[in-house]
């Protein structure tokens, strides 16, 4: 089975995931999953919930009024997400990135895709992770997300991939032609598999149990 291969069968039998479409999206802005994003390392969306509502209390999601804030401030709104202290410079750090751009992030999605990924992992805070999210799901760039979720099912299915995340993600786009919706829809997919399907006896009574995966 190819990548692509694998792609249409997870999509025909889940169906489409509808991650983050007009109308139906869980995020207000494209702010809010910038921050979230942030707030979510090594917590969970409960505990991020609480902090997103703060900031929105506080801001209304701009990050021209999020910049207003003292460290202090912004420690005390975000603090239910933990890790506060490598958070807030975080989302100080992205703010004050957006400013060279007047806070306009159609101006930064008119970027090469590149340029948004380097200057985004050049942010204290920012990894290979969360810079391919916020390239593909706030600045519309079609990516490859090498997560948790994509590595457990790869190897269930017979692939394990190189340890570098840039490696791995190399391997996967040197065998799929994919666009931005595929992109993104493949990445929705894979982690709604995963949340599902946590262990192998598990996998072993899913559709995909059996399954082979091979490259080129």
């Amino acid at each position: 089975m190819t990548i692509d291969e694998l792609y249409h069968l997870m999509l025909t039998t889940m169906g489409p995931q509808h991650w983050l479409e007009s109308g139906v999206a869980p995020a207000e802005t494209p702010w809010e999953i910038l921050w979230g994003g942030v707030l979510v390392q090594n917590t969970n969306w409960r505990n991020v919930d609480y902090a997103l509502e703060n900031l929105k209390q506080a801001t209304q999601f701009e990050p021209q009024r999020l910049l207003e804030l003292s460290s202090a401030e912004l420690t005390t709104l975000v603090k239910p997400a933990g890790f506060y202290t490598r958070k807030v410079p975080t989302l100080q750090g992205l703010a004050n990135w957006s400013s060279q751009y007047d806070f306009d992030l159609a101006r930064i999605r008119a970027l090469p895709a590149p340029q948004i990924r380097r200057e985004l992992k050049a942010l204290k805070g920012i990894g290979d992770e969360t810079a391919d999210y916020f390239t593909m799901y706030v600045f519309n760039k079609p990516t490859i997300i090498v997560d948790t979720y994509l590595r457990r099912l790869f190897g269930w299915l017979g692939l394990a991939l190189p340890s570098s995340y840039v490696k791995a993600q190399a391997l996967i786009a040197a065998n799929w032609d994919y666009d931005f919706p595929m992109a993104r829809e493949f990445h929705a997919l894979i982690v709604e598999f995963g949340k599902q399907v946590k262990a192998v006896p598990a996998f072993q009574q899913s559709f995909l149990a059996d399954q082979q995966l091979h490259l080129h």
